[in-house]
Parts: C-alpha cells; sequence; structure tokens
C-alpha cells in the first residue's frame, strides 16, 4: 500500500546527483500500489536487461528468435517481391537488432530507423548496422508506444514498419490493437508491416521457454528489483523474491511474475510497501495467437494483412500487412 505523497525527481548516488526517469518512477509507484500489482514489462530493457535478453534469445529452451530468424530467411524472396523499392525501415523495439539486417539487405532499404527505450544499448546496435551499409541509419531513443516523431529525412520514403520477436504479445489485447494503430497514423498512408506473432503451443514447451535451467530469464527479471534499488532509492531485498513464469489459459499468455518468498516491506522514492509471503508483482505478458484471433488484431488495429508465413511446425508466424486508407483524410 502506498503511503506518502511526494514524489521525487531526482536522488544521490555515489557519483553525485543522478536524474530520476519520471515515467518509470510512475509506472513503478502506481503499478505497486494497484490490487493486482504490476509494472510494464519495458522497464525490464535497462541497458543489463537488453543484455540479458540477448543471452536467453540463444538459449536451447527459448525457440522464438532461432524460428523466426530461420523463418525469415526462407521466406525473404516473398517478402522483397511484395515491397517496393527503396523503402525505409522503422524497427520498434530494435534492441540488438539481430534479425534486421537479413531484412536490410534483402530489400535495399533506403534508410534505417531504429526505435529502443534503451539509448546506450541502441546506439551501439545502430552503430553495427551503421558500419555494415551504406545508406543512412537514424536511432531514435524512445518509448515506442507513446507519442514519438520519426525523421525530417526519411519523410517522402515508402515505410515499411518491423516488429519481429511477437513483442506484440507483451501486450494485452485492448493495448495491442491501440499499439497497430499507433504504428499506422505513424507511418502513414501506403506503408507496411511486418510483425512478428508467437503460436499457442503445449504449455510445458512455453514455460520452459520462459523459465530456462540457466537461470538467465530469472535473471533478467529479477534484474527489474536491481533497477528500482538504483535508479528509485529502493529498499527491495532481492532474496525475498524469485522469478516465476505461469501459463494464464484464460487469456492464452505466459505470465512472469516476481513471487514473494516471505512476507516482505520495503520502501521507493520514500513511499512503503508490504507484500505477503507468495503474493507477486505482474512484470511481463506473452500473449500467444491463433491464425483468426491475429489477423483480426491486425484489421482492427488499422491493417489488411496482405501475405502469411509459418516455419513447418506451426510454432511461429511473421504477417505482412498493409495500412487500411485513412477513413478521416478528406
Amino acid at each position: 500500500m502506498l503511503e506518502t505523497d511526494e514524489l521525487s525527481v531526482a536522488h544521490v548516488s555515489a557519483f553525485g546527483w543522478e536524474k530520476v526517469d519520471p515515467a518509470f518512477r510512475d509506472d513503478v509507484l502506481r503499478g505497486l500500489a494497484e490490487p493486482i500489482p504490476s509494472i510494464p514489462a519495458r522497464w525490464l530493457y535497462d541497458r543489463r536487461g537488453s543484455e540479458l535478453f540477448d543471452e536467453i534469445t540463444r538459449l536451447d529452451a527459448y525457440y522464438p528468435t532461432r524460428t523466426e530468424t530461420a523463418l525469415l530467411t526462407r521466406i525473404m524472396p516473398q517478402i522483397v517481391a511484395a515491397l517496393a523499392p527503396g523503402m525505409a525501415v522503422v524497427e520498434f523495439g530494435a534492441g540488438s537488432a539481430t534479425k534486421t539486417p537479413l531484412l536490410l539487405e534483402a530489400i535495399h532499404s533506403a534508410a534505417y530507423v531504429p526505435i529502443d527505450i534503451s539509448g546506450d544499448y541502441l546506439h551501439e546496435s545502430a552503430g553495427v548496422v551503421d558500419d555494415a551499409f551504406r545508406f543512412p541509419v537514424f536511432p531514435v531513443v524512445a518509448d515506442f508506444t507513446r507519442e514519438l516523431t520519426l525523421p525530417a529525412e526519411i519523410a517522402s520514403m515508402p515505410k515499411l514498419g518491423f516488429f519481429p520477436g511477437s513483442t506484440i504479445g507483451n501486450f494485452v489485447p485492448r493495448s495491442a490493437t491501440d499499439l497497430l494503430r499507433h504504428f499506422r497514423a505513424l507511418l502513414g498512408t501506403g506503408s507496411r508491416l511486418l510483425i512478428g506473432m508467437d503460436r499457442v503451443k503445449p504449455v510445458e514447451r512455453l514455460i520452459a521457454a520462459y523459465d530456462d535451467p540457466e537461470g538467465v530469464t530469472a535473471a533478467f527479471n529479477l534484474n527489474l528489483i536491481e533497477r528500482m534499488n538504483r535508479e528509485l532509492n529502493g529498499t527491495i531485498p532481492p532474496s525475498a523474491f524469485v522469478h516465476e513464469a505461469r501459463w494464464n489459459d484464460m487469456l492464452g499468455r505466459i505470465e512472469m511474475h516476481l513471487r514473494a518468498t516471505r512476507d516482505v516491506t520495503f520502501t521507493i522514492e520514500g513511499h512503503r510497501f508490504a507484500f505477503a509471503e507468495g503474493s507477486s508483482i505482474h512484470t511481463e505478458n506473452s500473449h500467444k495467437y491463433g491464425q483468426r484471433g491475429a489477423r483480426l488484431m491486425l484489421l482492427a488495429g488499422g491493417w489488411t494483412p496482405v501475405a502469411e508465413w509459418s516455419d513447418p511446425a506451426g510454432d511461429f508466424t511473421l504477417i505482412l500487412a498493409e495500412a487500411q486508407p485513412n477513413r478521416f483524410a478528406p
């Protein structure tokens, strides 16, 4: 329960005064005070979190990345045939952009705009792409779920949104639809969207992918505690929480939680919170889709699917969609 009122905008560290991200602070304070405590998944991706996620993608149990990469490689000629030349690729949540060079090289992209909330990590990965290709790269440090402006340099170029990794699964259906509408407004008329979506599969396989025996996903989830302690003057004892992956059959999603192993009290920015043993902080969702549900969500979000591909096992799907006409245009 939240017990104090004032919010701090900075804190003292060994290096002096540090600016606190107000969006992170507000999301944490609001989320921990909810009847079902939760923190948006985007805050898992500070620099350390991004590094850990890259490590997760290389684990044997984590099938999505290698399955999507193999699928992307196999269908690339069909993607190229479906796209106009000279497109600017706008990648939402670019991270390390490991799959992106396959696409950029094949379609002879005119420009690349990676968007990510982790600035240092983004600039490093953008630099790698910039060194490998001759077209311009314009990294944008931003939360892609919120209002942002694309670089003026790509204003006149046809645009391809790239949203791989089934990141859309992190959002509840209503938020996912709103996000797709946001992408449609940002990319504009005539744009295309190439999006990855994970398929429903046996629960045992899903749980293994999000609770690996190596403990990397646990470290990724628990890093959020370290971040709250470091950036928000938190006093959370890391040993009081453990990573837990759950399958929610009713909502068709894997959930990640930080579960309290004992009764624990701590403060964030001077605000006191108490968690009973067994209670948890909900940190991430990963929704899994059937074919019909994926298409309906795209249509509701302002995109018309024009092509769809899956791997031979039916584990993962890539969908190419085009922006629906703006119904409100004069």
